[in-house]
């Protein structure tokens, strides 16, 4: 299991849960069912699809994949060279970064294996950008190999960049900006919570000093990043963190002389997870970040590319973990035993988050409220959250789909009990299959260890 200051995260979920969750259980009670989430397949289309790959499993549709691919596109049209680095880490498959890829999109990457996909799939130099923290000389190496550019998240890494370029420096190098109380974010929306405690970034006292230490040390090209946000579904959020790095880039041309060629806006657009949720406006963030760069940007006679690092926005919506029930248990509450556990949706389990529920074939039959479980021993592992859900009324064998599960879901999978990782797969728009990540076998769980007889089961 991940601990995590369980008990305290445990208890933040629960009560933003339950803020968000009464709503959901008044609106989905008997006859009135919130506006519906729609799957890419069909029952039937499901069936077959089950019938040559048992559940559970998470499946990706490609076609809506690149349709978000393009609208992001489309809301940053305004920009010259705008180009959206993928967060690896939200869903790193080479399938998927094939799919991006095509699309125009480059990498954020934060570790060694991440840069090794990224090369896998033909993405290289500037088109990846390494943002990682801690990082030893030997992760920094292989950016500089592959001629990343190299974001650094705290002052004393300079050092350990000079080391792995073996006493020189990366012509351009970046830094992620982390502004402390220099912006105000709503606490009720800014689930990454109050910059000042989070523990990424160069402070505003060291951005400056940071800036100067790489130029001394032969810098000569710059960019600045930020990531301040994650989930966040109010456009004017987004505009101010646009303005916020704006004025920034325009105080470290004037104090240091140096112009940035980029600025990167970062990650943090928001999904609508729950059907009740607001969706984020993409023309309202076009126009309101374009504002912004012309009066700030434009208005100082400066000139740079902006830049995003969009993970869960791009592949969220398109993915589904697809389970099967396989036992009732009527207690104090309504279990339904799911083939799927938090070892395949680590959100729901852990961090109390939403994931909207599909029974399929039932989509209109009268509600009860269930909670969804795993079969882990951990009372925490339900995949419908801390609270009962009101669903259509589930039998063994029915066939539950979680949606938006395409960002952070697969990817923070784990083996709590010993339990074995499901695999993925990806719908075509020709409507065709195929399998992009088989399952865990017992094999793969024991190849760590040098004990006789584990590894030929």
């Amino acid at each position: 299991m991940i601990y995590l200051d369980q008990y305290k995260l445990r208890v933040m979920a629960i009560k933003l849960f339950k803020k968000s969750s009464k709503k959901v259980l008044a609106e989905s009670d008997g006859s009135k069912i919130l506006t519906a989430k729609t799957l890419p397949f069909d029952q039937k289309k499901l069936e077959e699809i089950i019938s040559e790959h048992p559940t559970p499993f998470y499946i990706y549709d490609e076609a809506n994949i690149r349709k978000t691919a393009q609208a992001l596109k489309k809301a940053y049209d305004w920009m010259p060279g705008y180009q959206n680095h993928f967060a690896v880490k939200a869903n790193p498959n080479p399938y998927i970064l094939e799919i991006l890829k095509s699309e125009g999109m480059g990498t954020d990457a934060a570790s060694l294996p991440e840069l090794l996909m990224c090369e896998a799939v033909g993405i290289t130099g500037e088109d990846i950008i390494f943002t990682s923290n801690n990082t030893p000389v030997t992760e920094y190496r292989k950016a500089r190999e592959l001629g990343a550019i190299i974001n650094l998240d705290d002052v004393n890494q300079i050092d350990v960049v000079q080391e792995a370029f073996d006493g020189g420096f990366p012509e351009l190098i970046c830094f992620r900006y982390n502004p402390g109380s220099d912006i105000v974010l709503d606490a009720s929306t800014n689930s990454i919570g109050n910059p000042v405690d989070s523990k990424f970034g160069v402070t505003t006292e060291q951005l400056p000093k940071a800036y100067q230490s790489a130029k001394e040390k032969g810098a000569t090209r710059f960019g600045l990043h930020t990531m301040t946000v994650t989930n966040e579904r109010d456009e004017q959020t987004q505009i101010n963190i646009a303005r916020l790095m704006f004025s920034t880039a325009v105080k470290l041309h004037k104090d240091l002389g140096i112009t940035l060629e980029f600025v990167d806006l970062g990650g943090g657009f928001g999904v609508a997870y729950n059907p009740a949720d607001k969706s984020l406006d993409l023309d309202i963030i076009h126009d309101g970040i374009k504002q912004a760069y012309e009066e700030i940007i434009e208005g100082n006679g400066l000139k740079m590319r902006v830049i995003t690092e969009f993970g869960r926005f791009v592949t969220a919506p398109s993915g589904y973990l697809v389970t099967k029930a396989r036992s009732l248990k009527r207690t104090y509450h309504n279990y339904v035993g799911m083939d799927a556990s938090t070892v395949d949706l680590l959100r729901a389990g852990v961090y109390g988050l939403y994931h909207h529920a599909t029974v399929v074939g039932k989509e209109d039959q009268a509600r009860i409220p269930q909670r969804l479980t795993g079969s882990l021993c951990e009372n925490n592992d339900v995949l419908t959250g801390p609270l009962d859900r009101m669903l259509p009324e589930i039998a063994v064998g029915d066939v539950v789909v979680f949606h938006d599960t395409g960002a952070h879901g697969h990817a923070l999978g784990y083996n709590y009990n010993a339990k074995l990782r499901c695999g993925e797969l990806l719908l075509k728009p020709d409507g065709s299959v195929k399998q992009i990540r088989r399952n865990q076998t017992i094999a793969d769980y024991f190849a760590t260890l040098d004990y006789p007889g584990l590894k030929s089961n």
